[in-house]
């Protein structure tokens, strides 16, 4: 029996079994606001398009869910259960005495995506599950290919916003280990690159106006 552990504004997720498997069920839901036919083709696409950036993630060294099966008429991928805590809970209920380990490996895992031109899209602290202290990369619906220095950069500047709104107290020093772990796999020059672009994304933002 599958059962309803989350609601998404585009997905449901449920938990259930396959071949005996506990695993979990993504189910793309149907806009109404949409054309039909249209909808249809958006739901199978982006369904295709997770399944696949899951499994160049795993190709680039970065632990993901397995997928076991893709549904495209249904927008279902069926993909393994996970037992892990999300990170945002960890840091949330202070249970994170190897907060530097755990952030650090946040950076390098980042830092393979970017090597491999893979840019998550959606890095928050809810994206990644804790098992025994090794991380899980989940939901990769907004991922996409770039090569650019500047989407990089964004990737990196929403985790640092995710980190300063939800977790103001180790904001910091959490994300000085992410910055940390990810030079160890791209190098300082890169990281030195990817700050002053943060900087130049922050300023843009903050002397953004409302026309």
């Amino acid at each position: 029996m599958e059962r309803l552990i989350r609601k998404g504004a585009e997905a449901d997720i449920y938990l259930g079994e396959w071949f005996r498997k506990e695993a979990i069920l993504k189910i793309r839901k149907p806009k109404p606001y949409r054309q039909s036919e249209l909808d249809v083709e958006i739901r199978k696409k982006r369904t295709l398009h997770e399944a696949s950036f899951l499994m160049n993630a795993r190709k680039a060294g970065v632990s993901t869910p397995l997928v076991y099966f893709i549904d495209q008429n249904k927008a279902e991928i069926v993909m393994q259960y996970i037992k892990g805590v999300r990170l945002k809970e960890m840091i949330s209920d202070r249970k994170m005495d190897n907060i530097d380990a755990l952030c650090s490996e946040v950076g390098r895992c980042i830092a393979r995506l970017h090597k491999n031109n893979i840019i998550h899209g959606d890095l928050t602290t809810s994206n990644f599950l804790v098992v025994k202290n090794r991380l899980v990369f989940i939901d990769f619906g907004l991922a996409f290919f770039s090569q650019r220095l500047e989407d990089m950069a964004v990737d990196l500047h929403l985790m640092r916003g995710v980190l300063q709104s939800a977790h103001i107290e180790v904001a910091d020093e959490a994300f000085n280990k992410i910055l940390k772990g990810y030079a160890e796999i791209a190098g300082m020059n890169m990281i030195k690159d990817l700050v002053r672009k943060i900087k130049e994304i922050e300023r843009r933002g903050r002397y953004a106006r409302v026309e």
